[in-house]
């Protein structure tokens, strides 16, 4: 007992001290010590005190031989700390005011990684993972041989599966809505508006890895709209989920909602085929 008690009195007294010490250092108006400890709070990982020096430090040493670096610096240890969003301005502001530095390649390439951090699940509203693939290509255009290219790329494809899911999301959410008019104020249905996010998804991104579950959506959507159709419309209606059904088969030849297309297929046609002999 006696022992853990002294144990936690150092370290209080250690930690102590260095609050002390990191207070001592933050009034001081020595900057080239400052700036000297600052680095080395950022090598030793305390970026939350490296980045709260370097906020100062940058403007100090503008139109210095250390103005690149602190700028850099205030960046990376805000990118470190989590501080996404300013990390993402910092990056911005050396790129853009030091277009051939010494750290431009990777400033340029550390906009786009922390806005990547910072972008939300599918569901959520998407403009951060739009900036983010803007960043990314940006730098792709400006440094097509770097040897960041690959994990940028990679990068970029991750956040167009995210975008190609909020799309998914939406269209399966209106095929789940199905006959409920509550929120058709401007007249159509969910079903309509299923196929057309889907088919929109599909010809946006025609390589995605969901396009069988766009398609299947399409396909089902289709279906029940003829089923609840008015007169006038089903015939047609009809038709046309019997053409979808038969591209899907042909398209997902293998796939497991190939029984449902058919049994749609069986379905069309009877009413088609009723229809002629009406006739």
């Amino acid at each position: 007992m006696k022992k853990n008690f002294v144990i936690t009195f150092c370290l209080a007294a250690l930690l102590s001290s260095c609050a002390a010490e990191f207070n001592r250092v933050y009034k001081t108006t020595d900057y080239a010590y400052k700036y000297e400890y600052a680095k080395q709070c950022f090598a030793l990982g305390k970026y939350q005190q490296a980045a709260t020096l370097l906020q100062e430090l940058v403007t100090i040493k503008k139109g210095t031989d250390d103005a690149q670096e602190s700028l850099y610096m205030l960046a990376m240890a805000e990118y470190m700390n989590r501080d996404y969003e300013a990390a993402s301005t910092t990056f911005k502001k050396y790129f853009t005011t030091y277009p051939k530095g010494t750290y431009a390649e990777q400033a340029a390439f550390y906009i786009g990684q922390s806005l990547f951090q910072s972008t939300p699940e599918p569901r959520l509203d998407q403009t951060p993972t739009i900036g983010a693939i803007s960043a990314y290509q940006q730098f792709l255009d400006y440094y097509p041989e770097s040897e960041l290219r690959q994990q940028a790329q990679q990068r970029l494809f991750d956040l167009q599966d995210n975008l190609v899911r909020k799309e998914y999301l939406s269209a399966k959410l209106y095929y789940n809505l199905g006959g409920y008019f509550g929120n058709c104020t401007n007249g159509g249905s969910n079903y309509e508006a299923c196929i057309i996010t889907a088919q929109n998804a599909l010809k946006l991104y025609p390589y995605s890895s969901l396009r069988e579950d766009f398609s299947v959506l399409i396909m089902k959507s289709k279906f029940e709209l003829a089923e609840n159709s008015a007169e006038e419309k089903r015939l047609e209606r009809y038709r046309d989920a019997e053409d979808e059904c038969y591209g899907f088969i042909n398209e997902f030849p293998e796939s497991d909602e190939r029984r449902t297309a058919e049994k749609y297929i069986v379905k069309c046609k009877r009413v088609t085929t009723n229809a002629q002999e009406e006739d």
